[in-house]
């Protein structure tokens, strides 16, 4: 049973953000490796969505509405509804998740 998996536009806007700043603070190719992993990452939820831990920053406040999977470092949030999945936030983990996820979700 597969799922269908869409990316709000601010996770495209994430992966974007993390590609222009991987091309110019280390190199082109260490950008297309860490894209590609993040996409194979989310690909992973076309299959296997719940397998996803709820984020400690969100359980903290009760909400266990999305889920995460992870390219260590980039932290890719979601949430199932029925049949799809929209990721929502694709962020680099040592950033400030609380204030983050407080921001873009609640």
């Amino acid at each position: 049973m597969r799922f269908e998996v869409r990316l709000t536009a601010d996770a495209v806007h994430d992966l974007e953000e993390i590609d222009d700043w991987i091309s110019a603070n280390d190199s082109l190719a260490s950008a297309v490796h860490v894209a590609a992993n993040i996409e194979a990452a989310i690909e992973t939820l076309k299959r296997f969505p719940e397998r996803g831990r709820h984020p400690a920053e969100l359980l903290a406040l009760g909400i266990r509405d999305y889920r995460e999977t992870f390219f260590k470092p980039y932290r890719i949030i979601y949430y199932v509804d029925g049949r799809r999945v929209y990721v929502v936030l694709i962020a680099d983990g040592r950033r400030d998740l609380q204030a983050l996820l407080t921001r873009r979700l609640l």
